[in-house]
């Protein structure tokens, strides 16, 4: 059986049978994950169940609307017993708080904007649990994240879903090429979300119309400073409103109660002209204020850049691509100019608003649907 003929592969892409193949799927308890799940014990594969427990399980019990919720571990348990394969629960309790809130609490109280969800999968579902998977005997590791695996010359390339509107590859830029190799996301072709609620209602699954989670699973409804205030006390030290030119405003409660580009809620009435926050100076506790043409910005320093082009990243003086400094927006036109392995200036054609230290700029095919990777952005 040749391994280059593609008649001999599994649709996992492995030459033997699907009996023979074992997948590790992350399962959170939500549609995706147990669609992904059910579909490939259907088609015979050998399949196990694995949940993360993330944080504080009494905590969790009473929490809803978050991936990692204590109804979330008891829902997935129920996804495996009705289709009959085998699921665990792990503890990964402390290193979730090492790798993802310590971080984050951090990088929020130095003025940033910090995407957690970016960090859980680099450090936890796709480094650690990854290698549970492996150590589990399995051939790979499955998840329902909304993202596209294709092979192509050099290997497995990573593409946005088909479903733009439902699309997680910003979410997903640091997994690497060797985690790809491993990765496979059985949901990234579908057109629509309704196209997987089908699927679960045809498997019967009993997460058919549970909503989707909308929050960090360790913030509750959002609320990032009451987290921030619970992890670090006396981080929300008062100082003051400060105009860019210097002039005193008002006084504020805590840097973190505020975010780039923020406009309501500053509690500076009576002015002129509409003012944002353009930027959160820690070491003072300044919350700085100015129009909104302060908020463009056209070069964007990144760090830590994951690249997964077929040349090395350092290879050009420069790529065009399109880019996402927000994983709300579209790709942008931009130019990005490496000045070390892991590091870039990126030029956006066109300025945009509110980029912030500790986003992600995530770069795109100008003219398909590859992911060639991104960075994380750094103060100029």
């Amino acid at each position: 059986m040749a391994l280059d003929d593609q008649k001999t592969l599994n649709s996992l892409g492995f030459a033997k049978t699907p009996a023979e193949t074992r997948v590790v799927v992350a399962m959170s308890g939500g549609v995706d994950s147990s669609v992904v799940a059910a579909q490939l014990k259907s088609e015979g594969y050998d399949v196990v169940g694995v949940t993360l427990q993330l944080y504080d399980h009494g905590a969790a019990l009473a929490k809803k609307g978050a991936c990692c919720a204590g109804r979330d571990i008891h829902d997935a348990r129920r996804v495996a017993e009705e289709m009959n394969f085998p699921h665990y629960v792990l503890d990964y309790e402390n290193i979730f708080k090492d790798a993802v809130i310590d971080e984050f609490a951090d990088s929020y109280l130095a003025g940033a904007t910090p995407v957690p969800c970016i960090r859980c999968n680099e450090r936890v579902k796709f480094k650690d649990l990854l290698e549970t998977a492996k150590d589990l005997d399995a051939d790979c590791m499955a998840t329902g994240h909304y993202i596209q695996r294709e092979m192509g010359p050099a290997g497995a390339e990573l593409h946005m879903a088909a479903d733009h509107t439902r699309d997680q590859s910003y979410f997903l830029f640091s997994t690497t090429s060797e985690q790809l190799d491993f990765l496979r996301f059985p949901l990234g072709h579908l057109k629509s979300k309704a196209e997987t609620r089908a699927l679960a209602a045809k498997y019967g699954l009993p997460v058919a119309d549970k909503p989707d989670s909308q929050d960090i699973c360790f913030v509750p409804n959002g609320n990032y400073a009451a987290v921030i205030e619970k992890l670090r006390p006396g981080a929300a030290d008062p100082g003051e409103i400060v105009h860019a030119d210097g002039r005193v405003l008002g006084n504020h409660k805590g840097v973190i109660h505020y975010t780039i580009g923020q406009r309501r809620g500053l509690g500076i009435g009576g002015l002129d002209e509409p003012l944002y926050v353009v930027k959160l100076d820690v070491d003072k506790r300044h919350v700085v204020v100015g129009p909104k043409e302060m908020l463009a910005t056209r070069i964007v320093p990144i760090k830590e850049v994951n690249w997964l082009g077929d040349a090395p990243f350092d290879s050009q003086s420069e790529w065009s691509m399109g880019v996402k400094v927000r994983s709300t927006r579209p790709p942008k036109d931009a130019i990005i100019r490496p000045t070390g392995p892991t590091t870039a200036e990126v030029e956006l054609i066109v300025a945009e608003e509110g980029v912030s230290p500790g986003q992600a700029c995530v770069f795109y095919d100008p003219t398909g649907t590859r992911v060639f990777g991104g960075g994380w952005i750094t103060r100029s």
